[in-house]
């Protein structure tokens, strides 16, 4: 961005247009249009209610999944944590990859791995989970991301949790989803080149350079330790965003230490029970964007987890500017956030 305007703060309503140097997008602040944060609390009248009746993950011994490929159990061999194959993959182990491009379009076979994640207790979210009971979760996904980094042809492996209708989740019992794929993922391949760009014209990380900045100022962070930060973005795609990454440099998730999975799960812990606390358990998404496991070096990059709730919807001027209208100053979502921790 070649654009070199000096900092004001404005005041009131204005609103911003801001540059995302990670996904070189753009997004509008537009707190004139919107609420104090405390109006952005979910609705209970909007939320699912568990019924042990349709959830189909209650009882292992009664569903017809495949075999679990990973299974955690406690001192009273109770399990607690498993991951096993999704019935309806969106992609298929069993294939290969084979070219299936048509003229000018582009297209391979849909090869790779789906994989789903539950915790035991249906009625509890990630946001109340003990801290050794979300370590342990991060510990699967590790787990589960080392095993198929090592199938053939794999090049990204994405690792997300969805809770809430409007987040995608039609399950109500908490669980999360592991997809392989055959490709880099375009995010991934694009933060990855403004990572680089940022490097070769500033001679730092830009991550190095955020945490550096969030650190110092504070006014976006959410929670930090020793290991990890989380705040909301300068230029948040939407309300109420969270983005936690490593203080030092690490660009492969699969990579973080025993330690690491505790620490990295009281931040995230935190994080979400913020959100849970001030926005009365939102739908959200959230997911871990890691360099990809295709033997190829991407020092400058650094893994990172994106929480989204789903506190407002996309309009047509989203959909046709592709850019991103948020309602919530994120120095006041991050005040905000702090404040319910």
């Amino acid at each position: 961005m070649n654009i070199k305007i000096e900092r004001k703060k404005l005041q009131g309503d204005a609103s911003e247009l801001r540059y995302d140097l990670l996904s070189g997008e753009w997004v509008i602040i537009a707190t004139g249009r919107g609420k104090r944060p405390d109006e952005f609390a979910y609705a209970d009248e909007d939320r699912a209610i568990y019924d042990p009746a349709t959830d189909p993950f209650a009882d292992e011994s009664a569903t017809d999944q495949e075999d679990d490929v990973l299974i955690y159990r406690d001192h009273n061999e109770e399990w607690t944590t498993r991951v096993f194959p999704n019935k309806s993959p969106a992609v298929l182990s069993d294939h290969e990859v084979h070219d299936l491009s048509d003229g000018p379009y582009g297209a391979m076979s849909g090869y790779g791995f789906h994989e789903v994640l539950v915790v035991r207790d249906p009625e509890r979210p990630y946001a109340i989970l003990e801290l050794y009971e979300l370590a342990e979760v991060i510990d699967a996904y590790q787990d589960r991301y080392l095993t198929l980094m090592r199938e053939k042809n794999v090049k990204s492996i994405t690792i997300f949790h969805n809770h809430g209708k409007k987040a995608g989740a039609s399950i109500v019992h908490p669980h999360s989803q592991i997809v392989s794929l055959p490709i880099v993922l375009p995010t991934v391949a694009r933060e990855i080149a403004h990572s680089d760009l940022y490097f070769n014209q500033n001679g730092i990380s830009l991550f190095e350079a955020v945490a550096e900045h969030e650190a110092r100022t504070g006014v976006h962070v959410v929670k930090e330790n020793e290991d990890f930060i989380a705040y909301c973005p300068f230029a948040s795609e939407r309300a109420f965003q969270i983005r936690i990454i490593p203080k030092k440099a690490q660009a492969y998730f699969e990579r973080i230490g025993n330690t690491q999975k505790v620490t990295l799960a009281e931040v995230l812990g935190d994080s979400l029970r913020a959100l849970y606390t001030g926005l009365n358990d939102p739908d959200f998404n959230f997911y871990i964007r890691t360099a990809p496991c295709d033997g190829q070096d991407y020092g400058h990059y650094r893994w990172h987890i994106d929480i989204m709730p789903r506190t407002h919807l996309y309009a047509g001027f989203e959909f046709a500017s592709d850019i991103e209208v948020v309602p919530v100053r994120p120095e006041d979502a991050a005040k905000f956030l702090r404040e319910q921790i």
